[in-house]
């Protein structure tokens, strides 16, 4: 991978000498990179935050699903907002002194961090504050119409499988395992953003666990598994869906951890070849500027002048641990102090490991290393609180190398578009601050507006709450944990996600574009294959429309995909005020067969 920092283009976005310089163009563009810092690290923290994930399967509801008795921690307020506040900042101070490492010694690419720059900077130039102003409007419509249509689609809602969300698109058979297009604009959305691969797989896991596996297992009942089970209990049905899918995930971040470590371990090797030792962020790099252009001059003048002092990161570090460590145990009773210890002596050379790892593949392992720390500690503390350990060890890891890979994306968006470092590191502060309240807020409206949320059959089933609760309970119990046969084919679907992923990438660019994802197969083993649909048909809107005229398609259909997404999204948060204040649909439109009709018709109608 080349690890050269590419030029700004357009040109007209390029620095100037001199004398050149649009002082006030530059002080809008770093206000606006700064403004958009704090909103990704409030964002980062509701990703790390395990709202959907970790956090939420400690709750009872979670526990219920799996059957086990590993306790559960319902969701507080209070309680989401102290852990957040004691775990979010540690990852920001780990890797603060290895900025100018990654950045300028190194020249690491950070793919994501450097195509933000780039739109950044395209923003200042005529022809993109032109673009852009056309793409705000698009996005503003589109919108208004999810919203419009998120709002339409509630009156018909009044009850358990109403509106147009249950629609049986291909039949009722077909709707029973899932196969139905539930008209959600959010997904739509996914799908015109996400590669057609993408889309493809999970439509193509759908269909082998959802319309192979699922109804081949279910006449099994009585022989693999006990007759009068409910569908949620872990020794039936459930159990299959959830364990095979963990195998693939596991499988697929086992062969993509391995692979990103060699090649971070390797680059690694390669950059500290001939050097005596590594160089930290207040020394200074030897003299290179007769090898670079002006405008990396600038870059780097302007990135190593505002430092932040080493001393600073590290007694920052020490400090957060040192009250966290104490913390922590109060909050969790099942999470010993030293537990808690022995992850922050480790997590500082994880994070370094992540950052290194997402700044040459753009991938980030922040949920494998939560993994690994379920399996850790859940195994450590065994049957006394393992369970819930484990998930809280998840959640502390995943705080700790997600923030720093993505501080050291933003660090690297920052060079490319002439931002203080310090700023950015600041902004990063709020961000989080802000993310550690709004964050439990937004999910406490939900968790009380909807009590059906994290059920497999509402309209939020949140399963990966229901993974990774089960990824602790396995760590505890082992393999007992599983209902008959499911080992095997836990085996078999953990090895065939390695075979697949190891031949995608023996196979090139070119011809390894076309293997399915096994992470993205995985999803649907769970969930059903709903969403799949809405996904696809998001990509034969888009695939149609770049056949119609690729130049408008390439400029406008992230604007109409985050449009569908947002409106959609926006509507929840009324609808769950209207649900907490008792406000209920009025009509539930509910689809039938002409034989269940016929008896409801008789039951309502007995005289004719």
């Amino acid at each position: 991978m080349d690890k050269v920092a590419p030029k700004i283009w357009p040109p007209q976005a390029a620095l100037h000498p001199p004398g050149e310089h649009r002082h006030s163009d530059l002080r809008r563009r770093l206000l606006r990179h700064r403004l958009q810092r704090i909103y990704y690290a409030h964002f980062t923290c509701w990703q790390t935050g395990g709202f959907g994930s970790y956090l939420f399967g400690m709750s009872e509801r979670i526990a219920k699903q799996s059957g086990d008795n590993g306790g559960f921690k319902n969701p507080s307020l209070g309680w989401i907002i102290g852990f957040l506040f004691v775990v979010s900042f540690l990852g920001l101070f780990s890797v603060v002194p290895l900025r100018k490492i990654m950045i300028i010694d190194f020249k690491l690419t950070y793919p994501s961090g450097t195509a933000t720059a780039h739109l950044i900077n395209s923003f200042h130039t005529p022809q993109g504050a032109k673009l852009a102003k056309k793409q705000v409007k698009t996005l503003g419509k589109f919108f208004s119409f999810s919203f419009l249509w998120g709002f339409f689609q509630w009156f018909f809602t009044a009850g358990e499988d109403c509106g147009f969300a249950s629609f049986p698109t291909f039949g009722l058979k077909a709707y029973e395992y899932k196969f139905f297009f539930d008209f959600s604009t959010t997904y739509v959305g996914v799908g015109m953003i996400c590669p057609y691969i993408i889309n493809i797989s999970v439509l193509l896991g759908g269909i082998i666990s959802w319309g192979l596996m699922w109804p081949l297992i279910e006449k099994r009942k009585g022989d693999w598994y006990a007759v009068g089970l409910s569908s949620s209990n872990m020794h039936g049905l459930q159990g299959y869906k959830v364990f095979i899918a963990i195998a693939m995930i596991l499988g697929d971040g086992l062969y993509n951890f391995i692979k990103v470590l060699t090649r971070t371990l390797t680059g690694l090797f390669y950059q500290l070849r001939g050097r005596q030792a590594l160089p930290i962020a207040d020394q200074h790099s030897p003299d290179t500027s007769e090898k670079l252009s002006y405008d990396d001059q600038r870059r780097t003048q302007l990135f190593l002048k505002d430092r932040i002092p080493t001393w600073f990161s590290i007694a920052g570090y020490l400090t957060i641990a040192s009250i966290s460590t104490i913390a922590l145990p109060h909050i969790f009773h099942e999470l010993k102090w030293y537990y808690v210890l022995v992850i922050y002596i480790f997590a500082p050379a994880l994070a370094f490991c992540n950052a290194y790892g997402a700044g040459l593949t753009d991938w980030s392992l922040a949920s494998t290393y939560g993994k690994l720390a379920i399996f850790i500690i859940g195994a450590w503390a065994g049957q006394n609180g393992g369970v819930l350990a484990g998930l809280i060890a998840c959640g502390v890891m995943m705080n700790i190398v997600s923030t720093a890979s993505d501080l050291m994306q933003d660090f690297k968006t920052g060079y490319l578009t002439l931002a203080s470092p310090r700023s950015m590191f600041v902004s990063q502060v709020i961000g989080t601050a802000m993310g550690c309240i709004v964050s439990p807020c937004v999910f406490w409206l939900f968790y009380k507006a909807f009590h059906n949320l994290g059920l497999p059959e509402s309209q939020y089933p949140a399963p990966f709450a229901t993974v990774y609760r089960n990824m602790s309970v396995l760590g505890v119990q082992g393999f007992s944990a599983l209902p008959k046969d499911c080992l095997l084919l836990c085996y078999v679907f953990f090895g065939a996600a390695i075979l697949i992923n190891l031949a995608k990438d023996m196979l090139g660019n070119k011809w390894g574009s076309y293997v399915p994802l096994p992470m993205a197969m995985a999803i649907p083993f769970y969930l059903g294959p709903f969403f799949a649909i809405d996904m696809c048909v998001g990509s034969l809107i888009l695939f149609v429309w770049q056949k119609l005229s690729k130049e408008k398609a390439d400029a406008f259909a992230a604007a109409v995909a985050s449009g569908l997404i947002c409106g959609d999204g926006i509507w929840t948060l009324p609808s769950s005020i209207l649900a907490l204040v008792g406000v209920q649909p009025p009509i539930c439109m509910k689809f039938l067969s002409r034989a269940a009709n016929a008896r409801v018709d008789k039951f309502l109608n007995p005289q004719s």
